[in-house]
């Protein structure tokens, strides 16, 4: 099984990708958690690069999504495509629906080359279950408060909105695919929800 996590910054998929990752383990499953755009040399270096925290260069949005696709082809070479190849369970922290969502919807660049950008990368390689933390703007902003935003975070108000709008977008496009859940939820009712989902899938 292969599970994706999406959502808007703070939203709090790291925290439920690996509660997640510990439930299914508990199981007895072999459980492999990756993160995008990095778990790999390749991947961790084009993080830094597009995404570093001092970072004040400018990336072109077509610039910015073929990295994202570069990371990811990595990922799934080096990692997401054996795990699956040995029956173990595969969760990952952002995966293609990001790119539609951030490129597509916040940078606003043609969806249909995009679109075919992802399945280059990916080999065609879809998650069999997506979980979208949606959060409105305004919330992730409040729970961003102190930290240090990467380059990608320190878009306005309006870009944010405009990346919530196409992942909902997204999700009711393939409703098979996405679970929404409303991620202002304490992290033990969101993880229960998820894990309700897994085992219908599972």
């Amino acid at each position: 099984m292969f599970v994706s996590f999406e959502g808007p910054e703070a939203s709090g998929k790291t925290t439920q990708v690996h509660i997640l990752a510990a439930a299914l383990r508990n199981r007895g499953l072999t459980v492999v958690v990756a993160h995008e755009p990095g778990a790999t040399a390749v991947g961790e270096a084009i993080r830094n690069l597009v995404l570093g925290l001092d970072s004040e260069r400018s990336v072109e949005p077509r610039t910015e999504a073929l990295l994202f696709a570069a990371a990811r082809a990595q990922l799934v070479d080096e990692v997401i495509a054996p795990a699956i190849v040995r029956g173990d369970v595969v969760i990952c922290d952002r995966y293609g629906d990001s790119t539609l969502a951030y490129q597509v919807g916040g940078r606003g660049l043609p969806e249909a080359p995009v679109r075919l950008v992802v399945e280059f990368a990916t080999g065609g390689l879809r998650p069999d279950l997506t979980i979208l933390l949606d959060l409105s703007v305004d919330e992730s902003t409040r729970r961003k408060a102190g930290s240090r935003p990467d380059r990608v975070e320190r878009e306005d108000e309006a870009f944010h909105q405009r990346v919530r709008k196409k992942y909902l977008s997204l999700a009711s496009a393939e409703p098979s695919r996405f679970v929404v859940i409303d991620a202002r939820q304490s992290a033990e009712i969101i993880a229960s929800a998820i894990l309700a989902k897994i085992n219908e899938k599972l």
